[in-house]
């Protein structure tokens, strides 16, 4: 079993950071990729950043140049520093983590419960 919890979500001011954290745990062999997506309101989930066991990066043209992913692999977490926030930032962030739990597993993707940020104008 795997789960995913997020940290770091609140309130904060236009223009100011917030630091998310994702921290996997359970039966876990490799995690292979680890991302972030997030859902506003009456909106669909949308990608934000991931980023691959080998530090491959991707960002969404909305957040590229103010939002970087990064993972401490030892550690099994991942984290999402968020500056220069905007109000369009506000919605529930999940994280996910792509997951073997033996070598040369199966994979799975596994999903966090979810923080919300909220990013007042």
């Amino acid at each position: 079993q795997v789960q995913l919890v997020e940290s770091g979500g609140g309130l904060v001011q236009a223009g100011g950071s917030l630091r998310l954290s994702c921290v996997a745990s359970g039966s876990i062999f490799t995690i292979d990729a680890m991302g972030w997506y997030r859902q506003a309101p009456g909106k669909q989930r949308e990608l934000v950043a991931t980023i691959t066991s080998g530090g491959n990066l991707n960002y969404a043209d909305s957040v590229k140049g103010r939002f970087t992913i990064s993972r401490d692999n030892a550690k099994n977490t991942a984290y999402l520093q968020m500056n220069r926030m905007k109000p369009d930032d506000t919605a529930v962030y999940y994280c996910n983590s792509d997951v073997r739990v033996s070598d040369g597993g199966r994979q799975f993707r596994y999903w966090g419960q979810g923080t919300q940020v909220t990013v007042s104008s």
